[in-house]
Order: structure tokens, then sequence, then C-alpha cells
């Protein structure tokens, strides 16, 4: 049988790869709560977030590397791939490729996310664009 969680997740893959922002219908509570910056609560806005990140990166493709369902609370592990081709929360086109990783945690309820958390390598995706520089770490050892 399969849980809720991997059912929820199963449709924030379909809707990402498919690039069909409405299917946040089937899974994003009306109230939904979102604790990151880029994105304001509720389903709408969570729907016009995604049609703006399809905008920038409109061959994305999003693969789930693992999922972890307790009790309420589901977490997974993205990585998205994508190349720069629009405007991205600000940035024009780069044509450059993109990797972005997530670790996203929701939480549950009636059959669907009504709460979000996440953590994302926004630095790398930013400095893989042009926006930032690429820093450098410290000189090997010899």
């Amino acid at each position: 049988m399969t849980s809720p969680g991997r059912e929820l997740t199963d449709l924030f893959v379909e809707m990402t790869n498919t690039h069909n922002a409405d299917l946040v219908d089937r899974f994003v509570a009306d109230d939904y709560v979102n604790h990151n910056a880029f994105v304001a609560d509720g389903r709408e806005a969570n729907r016009q977030f995604w049609n703006a990140f399809f905008t920038g990166l409109p061959d994305v493709q999003v693969t789930r590397e693992d999922l972890v369902v307790a009790g309420d609370r589901v977490v997974g592990r993205f990585v998205y791939r994508g190349t720069h081709t629009g405007d991205l929360l600000g940035i024009p086109a780069s044509g450059k490729p993109v990797e972005m990783r997530s670790i996203d945690i929701w939480r549950v309820r009636d059959g669907l996310f009504v709460e979000h958390w996440d953590e994302l390598n926004l630095m790398q995706v930013f400095q893989q664009v042009g926006a930032l520089p690429q820093l450098t770490g410290p000189e090997p050892r010899a």
C-alpha cells in the first residue's frame, strides 16, 4: 500500500516534470503555509511560484533522491536540473545549465500538504547563473 506522503510527493514530481502548475490543486491545501522566502502562503501563491520557476527553467526536471514519511511529516531530497533560459527570481536568462538541490519537509493534513519548509543550495545556483562569483577554497595541502 502506498503512503499518502509518497503519493503527494509523486504528484509534486509529476507537476514539476510536466510543468503543469495546476496540479498543485491535487496536493497543496488552500491554506498552505510556506516557510520559504520566495513563496507566499496559500495554494494560489504556490501555483504562481511554479509558473515563474518554469519560465526561468523551462526544461527543468526533478528527481526524488530520498523520501522519509513519519507521522504527519514527509521529508524528501530532490535534485532539479534545467537550463536558465528565462527570468529566474529576478535574474535574467544566462543560458547556463543549473543544478539545484533541495531538502523539503511537509506537514500533511486531510490528504494534502498544509505546511512546508525547505533548504536549498541557492548560493551555488546563483553562482551557476552568474549572479554571484565563484568562491575559491583554500589551496590543497601538499
